[in-house]
């Protein structure tokens, strides 16, 4: 059973996984079993360049980031899972108790953050119910979104990035992806308002 699987291996979701891992000190997070679903093929970045993105040298490619986010993850913090090749499917159960089926696997996990962006291909199974136009994006391009209130869409289930309404930039996704972390982290720690800073002190 893991305590949290994002679902989306791009910008939001690795920020969001960032966060996350970067807290493994935490008294309260130290026993919790977080994944990622890390499938990247889909994502946006794979074609993109980057000149105008804070922290990130100008001319990086999307790939490239792609390539080194889940490098960096696996390297920083190897003690969150990244499940590669696989997609998920369907989203059974209720907060706590939910099952997500992927076209190899089933995963138990007691909440999910989905970040895999706004395509209007969107389809896994117990979560149609939540879609609706893209509030921020040009109605020609038919981008979706789920509905959420301040990234919550229902009980236990987080949406990220573009999928949660959010425009098409690298900052704006990666925000997200760590204002949800933060959320979680809150949540484990009993209700305290929580974040994940580094420090050389």
């Amino acid at each position: 059973m893991f305590d949290v699987l994002i679902i989306g291996g791009g910008v939001s979701g690795m920020s969001c996984a960032l966060v996350l891992g970067s807290a493994k000190n935490k008294s309260f997070v130290s026993d919790k079993k977080i994944g990622i679903f890390s499938h990247q093929k889909a994502s946006s970045l794979q074609d993109a360049l980057f000149n105008n993105a804070y922290g990130i040298p100008a001319g990086k490619l999307g790939s490239e980031l792609l390539s080194e986010s889940t490098e960096h993850l696996n390297q920083t913090y190897p003690h969150i899972t990244q499940i590669q090749n696989e997609k998920a499917l369907r989203i059974e159960g209720e907060a706590n108790n939910f099952t997500i089926i992927t076209n190899k696997n089933s995963y138990k996990t007691k909440a999910i953050v989905i970040g895999i962006g706004s395509a209007n291909t969107f389809a896994i199974e117990g979560l149609m119910q939540y879609v609706i136009p893209h509030q921020k994006a040009l109605p020609e391009k038919q981008r979706i979104q789920l509905k959420n209130s301040d990234h919550k869409v229902a009980e236990g289930i987080y949406v990220i990035g573009t999928l949660a309404g959010w425009r098409s930039q690298l900052a704006i996704a990666a925000g997200s992806g760590a204002a949800v972390a933060t959320d979680i982290l809150t949540l484990w720690n009993s209700g305290t308002q929580t974040h994940a800073h580094d420090s050389i002190r």
